[in-house]
Formats: C-alpha cells, structure tokens, sequence
C-alpha cells in the first residue's frame, strides 16, 4: 500500500514537473543597469507564478552568441522564448528560426525590425519610443524658454547603439521637436553615438567642452549617458545650473542625480513592467490564446516637480 501511494505521488510530482512551462530570456547585456531592472523585474514576476521557469542568458552584445542561444533554447524544448535584441536589425534570423520550431517568440523593450510581419505567435513588449524622446525634448525646450534662451540656444545629442531602434527613434524624436515652431530656437551643435554608456558618453562630452563651443542643453538617448555628461561637466568646472540635461529611462542614479539639483529631466520607462508583461505574453501564446502583437506601456515624464511619485 505504501508502495502504491509513492508511486502515485511521485507520478503526480512528474506530471506537474512536465506541465512546468519553460521560457528561455536571451538579455542584450547584463551590466546594462536599464536592462538590469527589466531583468529584476522578470525574476520578482516568475516567484509570484506557478508552474513557469525561466532560464536567463546574457548575451554581452554579440548577436551571434543570442543567435545561438536562441537555438540552444529551442533545442532543449522550451515552451516559448523571450528577447531583449542586442541588434534590432538581426531579429528576422530570431523570428524565422522560432516560427520554423513552433516556439512562441516575444520581443522586449527593444522593436525588432521585421516588426510589420511578424509570424503568429510572436509579439512585442515594450513602450513607445515615439513618446519617449519626444516627452524628454519637449520639456527641454520648455524650460529653455522658461530661463530665458528662446533668442537662441545650442545643444549637444548623446545617441544610443545605431543599429537599435530605440536610439534611432529618440534621435528623431529629438530632431523633430527642435524642428517645431515653439522649439526651433534651438540648434543642434554635434551629435554622436556613445553606445548607452555613461564611461563613453563621458569621454563624449569631455572631448565637445575642450571644443569651447558654449552650450544650453545636452540629451541623452538613455540616462547612462546623460549622466555620463554630467561627470564631465562637473569634472570641468561647469555649473549645472547654466545647463539643461535630459535622459531617458528615470533610473535610481537619474532620480539621484535630479534630487541633487543635475538631471533636469528624464521619462520613467516601465523596464521592470516590461519584463513582466513579456512573461504573461509568452505564457499567454504557450497557451494558445489571442494576443495583441504589440503591447505598449506608457512612458511618463519625470521632473523636479513630480519626482516623488518615482523615488519608490
């Protein structure tokens, strides 16, 4: 009798071992801190389900390493898999391999560039870039011309990895609005990539103030960089008071900074919701059910006046 409740169990225990639902995360990079809270917020979202497991690689930016760990992760059998792109250009290779196993395919954070034909059962997790440079830009205008400079102002533009969608999207975001009526006082000196970094985006902006050229504003793609321009800028005596500085993502060191009187703006991307919707998506398309094939969070502007409704 005892025998025959061991075996029953332990067929119970296997059987709800099988039902386990298995997603492997192939990540851009893990020492990205934007990317480090998308991460976390995946992690804290697995321990509040049942029955899913995640397997969490890191592809240090190397297409070709995410491309294998993508077939890695449909030769093991895993039930859907989800990906941070470390190229949005490379993503077709990723979907037609995905499509061709049956495997649920999300996309997260990053739009991958085959967006418009997506095969069934992939779909993409994210906030929409549009919104983010533009919200960044807008109220840097907004603040030049409340200090007085709508006579004229310089700026200075820290783009993120060229072959990232994002980066592309808030560079024309930027462009378009300095491009309007309200905002067209401003003029861009120079803008170059500086690959999400703070350490090159610093090196960046030490290199524009050895220029002399004098500036109003400096944007950052993301908040790495702009506070990578702040340290140069305070390294070099520059008073940030007489700069405008933006950012986008509203990370813990971009909040920091802007209680200190640096960052004068930032766009709080929802990088650890991202994480957790790309989940409920793949689970959704492991079991079959309808699912929009573009998820949109909404970004939200953060300044001085409302940083408090960020800081927890």
């Amino acid at each position: 009798m005892n025998k025959l409740f061991m075996a029953a169990g332990l067929t119970m225990l296997m059987g709800t071992s099988a039902m386990a639902q298995q997603i492997g995360v192939s990540v851009a990079r893990f020492d990205d801190n934007g990317l480090t809270v998308m991460r976390n917020g995946m992690t804290a979202h697995e321990e509040m389900l049942d029955g899913v497991s995640l397997q969490i690689e890191d592809a240090t930016d190397d297409v070709a390493k995410q491309l294998d760990q993508i077939n890695n992760f449909i030769a093991s059998g895993v039930d859907a898999i989800i990906v941070n792109a470390v190229d949005t250009n490379a993503t077709e290779a990723m979907s037609n391999a995905a499509a061709a196993a049956g495997v649920p395919l999300v996309y997260v954070n990053r739009q991958p560039v085959n967006m418009d034909t997506l095969p069934e059962g992939q779909a993409f997790v994210a906030s929409n870039e549009i919104e983010s440079g533009t919200l960044a830009a807008f109220q840097m205008c907004r603040q030049l011309r409340a200090e007085g400079k709508s006579g004229g102002a310089t700026a200075y533009m820290l783009m993120g990895q060229l072959s990232n969608q994002a980066a592309v999207q808030r560079s024309k975001d930027f462009h378009d609005v300095i491009g309007m009526d309200m905002c067209n006082f401003i003029t861009l000196i120079d803008e170059q990539t500086a690959n999400w970094s703070r350490d090159e985006a610093n090196d960046l902006m030490t290199n524009w103030i050895s220029s002399g050229e004098p500036f109003d504003a400096v944007f950052g793609n993301n908040d790495e960089m702009a506070l990578g321009a702040i340290q140069a800028m305070k390294a070099a005596g520059i008073s940030m008071d007489d700069v405008v500085v933006g950012g986008v993502d509203a990370t813990s060191d971009a909040l920091l900074s802007m209680q200190a009187g640096e960052m004068d703006v930032t766009v709080f991307q929802d990088l650890a919701g991202q994480g957790a919707g790309s989940i409920d998506t793949a689970i959704a398309l492991i079991n079959g059910e309808e699912v929009d094939q573009t998820v949109f969070i909404p970004f939200k502007l953060v300044t001085p006046d409302n940083i408090g409704d960020f800081l927890q």
